[in-house]
Parts: C-alpha cells; structure tokens; sequence
C-alpha cells in the first residue's frame, strides 16, 4: 500500500476511534474540524477526500440556505474576485484575513484570536448603546450577519468564547448573501470562506473566523 494511502487510513482509524468523545448531538463535520486543526497541512490535504467521503453530503435544517460548490470556483484572486479590503475592522491582520478568505476551504483562524483584537471591547460599547453588530464581508463589504438577536450580547459572547471562534445562529444569518455547502463549509455568494456550520442540541450554529466578517460596508 502507498505511503500516503496509509497514512490517510490511519487518520481515517483515530477519526472513528476519536468519536466516543462527542455528544450524541455533534455533528461530524465538528469532528473533521478537530482532525484538521491537530494534524499538519500536508497531512490533511492527504486525508481530505478520504474524510468527506466518509462523511458524505449533508442537508442543514431550515432556514439554511444550501449552496453550489460552484460557489467556490477559482476566480480572479483565489476563491473570490477581489482581496479582502485593507482597513478591516477591529485591528484584524490583513494577511491572515486575506489567505483564510481567498486560499481556504477548511483552515481557520486561530481559537481565540478575535479575543486579541479589539472586537469584545467595541462590541460591549455597542451593546450598552442598545445596538446590534453588523457583521460585513472582508472582501466585498456585504452583510453577513447581525448579531445578537434574539439574544443578549453576552450570551452572544459567551457561546463565542466557549467555542472559539464568533458563533452565530440561523435568525443572525443574512441569507441572502451566505450559503452553507454540503460539507458544512460557510461561504459568502461571492466565495469568500467564512467557517463552518457546527450543529449543536440548539441547531445550526455558524463557527465564523472573525477575519472573515471584519469588512466595512461599501
């Protein structure tokens, strides 16, 4: 057997012997996740198709909106036609911004980045004005997300830093600018990565690299 065909079966073995450790209401693109961000790149390019088609397509409940693969086509730069825009909001870096948006279908920012930013402080402010964030492409300044609804800000910060990464839920979506692909990718109609879908006993919930939507509006 090819070195490499080995060594993706043995990622494949850790996976399943590694699922015990989720609740019953992960869902397994959480466990792909996981895979990714402790093995190495190499590694993982490898082990990709062997992981999805274990996993197989999925369909996410209402009012996720289901997109194309097409979706994520090479374009003019990268995934998406433009870089992300230089001024992003919150101090987020350029370059992390632009390679995770542009050159990525499964890597993310760093867990807990967004808390080094200046994010918590402006979002705090916001919520005490009795406002809400909105949240724009760091490509193409289009609404992605707004947020908290239906909730408060701490909650929203809260479900946030326990995961990671900013979370949002199906009524914080502008559906008419994000699709969810049917590996559980987030991605915005013009191709930008913004995360994953990671359903959880409350329903969808969108694992968002903050770089992804830290655009301004044009």
């Amino acid at each position: 057997m090819p070195r490499h065909s080995h060594s993706s079966l043995l990622l494949l073995a850790s996976a399943l012997g590694s699922a015990s450790a989720f609740t019953s209401s992960s869902s397994s693109t959480a466990l792909r996740r996981t895979l990714i961000a402790t093995t190495s790149p190499t590694t993982t390019s490898r082990s990709m198709s062997v992981l999805d088609s274990f996993f197989g397509k999925k369909e996410f409940a209402a009012p996720c909106i289901m997109g194309d693969e097409s979706i994520m086509s090479p374009k003019a730069h990268g995934t998406s036609e433009t870089p992300v825009q230089k001024d992003l909001r919150w101090n987020c870096d350029y370059d992390t911004a632009d390679r995770i948006c542009n050159f990525n279908r499964h890597y993310a920012e760093y867990a807990g980045y967004w808390l080094t930013t200046s994010f918590v402080e402006d979002a705090r402010t916001v919520a005490k004005e009795g406002k809400e964030i909105t949240f724009y492409d760091s490509n193409t300044g289009k609404p992605l997300f707004v947020a908290p609804k239906g909730r408060s800000m701490e909650d929203f910060l809260k479900e946030s830093g326990s995961h990671g990464w900013p979370s949002f839920r199906d009524e914080e979506v502008v559906w008419e600018n994000v699709r969810c692909l049917a590996d559980g990718e987030s991605v915005s109609v013009d191709g930008t990565h913004l995360g994953h879908n990671l359903p959880d006993s409350s329903g969808n919930r969108y694992c968002i690299n903050l770089v992804s939507v830290a655009g301004r509006p044009v």
